[in-house]
């Protein structure tokens, strides 16, 4: 079976190992002359960057690279990448990177037009609506980890460092234009980095399965993000090199990403505040975290996870999922609690506080509150 293919959401999704080799073509595709490519500090300097560079500077499209992205971006990074943005004349973004540096991406392409300030554009009610949508430059993103599904989201989460909250920041526009997702970007991937992202993908499925509200289209992509994810995390996590697992993976990524506009849940509740207060990996945390949201949610999840179990070719119905899920972030060496993921002396109250005003309880399918938010924490620690 071939792993090359071009498909449209309306992204237009450029898809197989060495489609890279496009990415010039993928900005003139997009309209974009003078790109400013926007990534994270630790890939600035790392061979798939500089090609990728390279490959701009030959085609005549320049050598401006912006990665002052924190691993949790937030409004001091943004501010400073729409200043390197004006101040480089650029008409566009290339994304480019894990779920730091597409977020960062897309929220530069998005604010460099703009007069409003950033907080003004938060996913509450209409507040996209705020925004000048002339005035988006066009984006192309390129994924190197398999995780977030960033590529082919409408928002980006950045941290307000003041208040230490994780914020979604919406608006149509900030579905890139052209995605390039190449497999062998993510071959240098840690094995913590491909285990925690791809379990961020694995909480997605999961989440948008789980979730109460209808949308028959996203639960479909949610299931069979969970069966890639199954068969070909564990492979891409033994073998870093094992392109067609790291191929399913990226698949997963924008499947899951794609299937949670039906909803997310509790895990991501938690692990937003968390990862704002303390610092942690977002896919790992989501990972420590779901043992104890799927007992949370069983009276309303139970029978829905023994429809997925079966899919999955896993025995026992909802328990036998749960010790799945159990045995596989065992076996790619995610900590058990929190406490062991390095959040000591967590402030209970400001993190139940923050999961109760967090977008995604709204598709949890148990109703949080204070009492029970608190004690689903205590669990998760």
């Amino acid at each position: 079976m071939s792993l090359t293919a071009n498909w449209s959401y309306p992204t237009a999704i450029r898809f197989g190992a060495g489609r890279i080799s496009e990415i010039a073509d993928a900005c003139h595709a997009a309209g974009i002359t003078k790109p400013l490519l926007i990534t994270d500090r630790g890939l600035a300097n790392m061979d798939i960057t500089t090609k990728t560079l390279d490959l701009l500077e030959a085609a005549g499209l320049g050598r401006a690279i912006f990665a002052d992205v924190d691993p949790n971006p937030n409004e001091k990074n943004a501010a400073a990448g729409v200043q390197a943005y004006k101040d480089g004349g650029h008409d566009g973004v290339i994304a480019f990177g894990g779920g730091s540096g597409l977020d960062l991406g897309k929220l530069v392409a998005f604010l460099a037009g703009q007069t409003r300030p950033l907080w003004d554009f938060e996913d509450i009610g209409d507040w996209w609506t705020r925004a000048d949508a002339d005035a988006i430059a066009p984006i192309v993103a390129v994924p190197t980890t398999a995780g977030t599904g960033s590529e082919v989201g409408r928002a980006s989460v950045i941290t307000n460092s003041e208040t230490e909250e994780k914020k979604i920041i919406f608006h149509p526009k900030f579905l890139p234009t052209i995605v390039i997702c190449d497999p062998e970007l993510t071959v240098g991937m840690p094995k913590f980095i491909t285990a925690g992202t791809g379990l961020d993908a694995f909480a997605h499925c999961v989440e948008a399965f789980c979730s109460p509200h209808y949308h028959p289209m996203s639960q479909g992509m949610a299931l069979e993000g969970m069966r890639l994810v199954k068969e070909y995390l564990p492979r891409a996590f033994a073998d870093g090199t094992d392109l067609e697992a790291r191929a399913h993976m990226m698949s997963a990524a924008a499947m899951g990403a794609t299937a949670f506009q039906k909803g997310l849940g509790a895990i991501h509740a938690l692990s937003h505040p968390i990862g704002a207060m303390y610092h942690t990996h977002h896919g790992t945390t989501n990972a420590v975290c779901m043992p104890a949201v799927l007992q949370f949610n069983k009276p309303a999840i139970e029978d829905v996870m023994t429809q997925a179990a079966n899919y999955l070719g896993i025995a026992g119905g909802f328990d036998g999922f749960c010790a799945y899920v159990d045995d596989l972030n065992a076996s790619l060496g995610i900590p058990k609690t929190l406490t062991a993921l390095g959040v000591t002396d967590p402030d209970i109250d400001r993190i139940v506080a923050g999961a109760l005003s967090d977008p995604s309880t709204g598709g949890n399918p148990v109703e949080m509150n204070k009492e029970n938010a608190r004690k689903l924490l205590l669990a998760c620690l």
